[in-house]
């Protein structure tokens, strides 16, 4: 007799979109166009397949997480407001983290309780390039250390605490950097959706057994998006050549500066962006907390999703 001791349940893409049961689709495919990421193809037929099951899983999920808080408030005789429920969506650059995070975004809005949600990245976290080249990191951007992750980790601790209009870092892909003076204000929202490369890492425990607190703490649910290297590798490329045709042209864009390069030097650019920065930080950072998510979404090379993992309660 094989006893299976894996966390994970497994599903095939037919196996999981049963799943769906009766949820409906609130979005058209015109709504998937726009949500999806630059070099995303996902169809109205691969949300209605991945997705739908996930929100109908959600609402259970969601509905059991303050069934524990009323429960607990009823014990500590506490007040009892709700708690916003803090869904993850981590994976590696190009794997498709934008696109699942504005889909489910959307559908979970769509939920017949008209749940109010809101979606942050954590490039709103990242420190500012100028605060990154004083550090010596603006070659390590995306690692962990380049994060400002005392602000993340206290920005999510007000979001569970129920502390109403939380003002956090704006990023523009634009520029590349934060913008000054410009805030994204968090306002107790019921589920919040949180995107990034490292939200699912622990770090490390100190010796002295006193207690740490990290960011995927406060995360009570969390997707990773998995790929092999060589599809991310295409997909990180494809992705760059699309922006040298758009932002490379734009004079506000940091990019521009490469505006000049001839195809093959855009292409080497691309490749030393991907092999020593965006590669080293998936092997060492990003993929190894693949293990600590909720729900596994692995894809084939044409972005599509092929097998579902779920893990075991």
């Amino acid at each position: 007799m094989s006893i299976d001791f894996s966390p994970y349940h497994q599903f095939s893409k037919a196996q999981w979109a049963k799943l769906r049961a009766d949820e409906p689709m609130t979005l058209v495919a015109k709504d998937i166009e726009r949500l999806r990421a630059l070099n995303d193809p996902i169809s109205l037929k691969e949300a209605q397949e991945i997705y739908l099951p996930l929100t109908r899983l959600f609402s259970f999920y969601v509905e059991a997480v303050q069934g524990v808080h009323h429960a607990s408030s009823q014990f500590l005789g506490t007040n009892g407001d709700s708690v916003p429920f803090v869904f993850g969506v981590a994976g590696s650059v190009a794997a498709g983290k934008s696109t699942t995070a504005r889909i489910m975004h959307a559908l979970l809005q769509r939920l017949p309780n008209s749940p109010k949600v809101e979606l942050v990245t954590t490039d709103g976290f990242l420190y500012s390039n100028d605060e990154l080249e004083k550090r010596g990191l603006m070659e390590k951007k995306g690692f962990p250390e380049s994060y400002n992750r005392g602000m993340f980790v206290n920005f999510l601790a007000k979001i569970k605490s129920g502390k109403s209009k939380i003002a956090i870092p704006t990023y523009s892909h634009l520029t590349y950097d934060i913008v000054p003076d410009e805030m994204q204000i968090i306002d107790k929202p019921d589920i919040l959706i949180v995107e990034g490369l490292n939200i699912l890492q622990a770090g490390y425990f100190p010796k002295d057994g006193n207690p740490v607190i990290f960011a995927s703490d406060y995360i009570d649910f969390s997707i990773y998006i998995d790929a092999n290297e060589k599809d991310l590798s295409n997909w990180f490329l494809e992705r760059f050549h699309r922006i040298r045709k758009t932002a490379f042209l734009d004079p506000n864009s940091f990019f521009h500066q490469f505006s000049k390069l001839s195809e093959k030097e855009a292409i080497e650019l691309a490749t030393k962006y991907w092999s020593e920065i965006n590669l080293p930080n998936l092997r060492e950072n990003v993929l190894p907390t693949k293990g600590r998510a909720d729900l596994i979404l692995t894809k084939s090379s044409d972005h599509t999703i092929n097998h579902v993992a779920l893990r075991k309660r």
